[in-house]
């Protein structure tokens, strides 16, 4: 299935910049990117996929060929879930699915529960549907807010709206580098990823300039924390998968999500209509060890959704990365196929 074409979706900021698969008539998948990545993360996958779907990728604002966000216009995950909302009103789409990986995964989530009529079927990729409020404190079946999880949700909210101001005001000019630096500067943020795949998001993530490549990101979402917001996103931010990863520098995902606690998972999971597919990749994000305390958020995680959802959620688990969509597309195809392909129960009455 080759690729059909390249959209440009006018946004009051600018554009959203796509690009599509399959037949237009066909039924849609709207396919949401992680965090700094861009809409080639799909480029392997969805030619393996059923070619009786419409398959569109789009760009996040800020990221890929679309546009920056307007001075002063923060890259919030509300603001994400809107770029999509737009979207599809631009395609006029009435209804379809969402797959998402990593961070798209959690606008794709919020989206549906949001707009439960819009979405038949919920693909995370390495995700989970919203991000969950976790303080290490507070034991896994206690609903109540911690007095220390509101302490550092309140510093960690400070910590976000003083990064926004301090990356509108630095003044340091676009890092330029060589193909090879810039490749090998992505690897080292990016140890997932294979080279051949590092360099195909490099393909729609970088601009060609007289003295080298320039990333195309809005610098605003990587400009490097102060010290004191730093300290307060590793406080808030003591999860699996973001332990240990380096502050500044390469933007963290964390910085724009809206973090929901138990209640509201609880609650948001409630209002889906969609039948939900969660692929987990076994040396992914969410991977665990045995004697982490936080696998009983995981675990909670998990476990709402089966219970809430029952016939309608599927789990896999599969080897690979959290880029195994990209790195190995063939591991996930099947299971994704099948998914799609796969009859719906009537829908669910929140």
């Amino acid at each position: 299935m080759g690729l059909l074409s390249e959209l440009k979706l006018a946004v009051p900021w600018g554009h959203i910049a796509a690009k599509a698969w399959g037949p237009q008539q066909a039924t849609p998948v709207l396919c949401l990117h992680g965090w700094l990545d861009n809409a080639n993360s799909f480029d392997r996958l969805i030619p393996l996929l059923p070619k009786d779907f419409h398959y569109v990728a789009m760009d996040f604002g800020g990221h890929g060929l679309s546009s920056h966000y307007s001075p002063g216009f923060a890259y919030y995950q509300e603001n994400f879930v809107s770029e999509v909302r737009r979207v599809v009103a631009a395609l006029k789409w009435k209804r379809f699915s969402l797959m998402g990986h990593s961070f798209g995964g959690i606008v794709g989530g919020t989206f549906t529960s949001i707009f439960p009529e819009m979405v038949d079927k919920l693909i995370l990729l390495d995700t989970m549907p919203f991000g969950l409020d976790h303080n290490p404190r507070v034991p896994p079946t206690q609903q109540t807010p911690h007095p220390q999880g509101v302490e550092n949700l309140l510093t960690y909210r400070r910590g976000a709206i003083e990064h926004m101001l301090q990356a509108e005001a630095s003044q340091k000019p676009r890092q330029v580098a060589s193909p090879e630096e810039m490749l090998q500067g992505f690897l080292k943020r990016n140890s997932h990823l294979s080279e051949e795949n590092a360099r195909l998001l490099l393909q729609r993530g970088t601009t060609e300039v007289a003295t080298g490549l320039v990333m195309n990101r809005d610098r605003r979402m990587t400009v490097v924390f102060t010290e004191a917001a730093a300290s307060a996103w590793l406080t808030w931010i003591n999860c699996a998968g973001t332990q240990g990863r380096p502050v500044g520098g390469w933007g963290q995902p964390e910085r724009s999500i809206s973090f929901v606690s138990r209640e509201l998972f609880v609650h948001s999971i409630k209002q889906l209509q969609a039948r939900v597919l969660l692929v987990k990749a076994i040396q992914g994000y969410y991977n665990v060890k045995k004697e982490d305390t936080n696998k009983n958020v995981l675990l909670f995680m998990e476990d709402m959704l089966r219970s809430i959802l029952k016939e309608r959620f599927q789990y896999a688990k599969v080897p690979g990365n959290h880029y195994v969509h990209l790195n190995q597309p063939e591991i996930v195809a099947g299971i994704i196929s099948a998914f799609l392909q796969s009859q719906e129960p009537p829908p669910h009455q929140p």
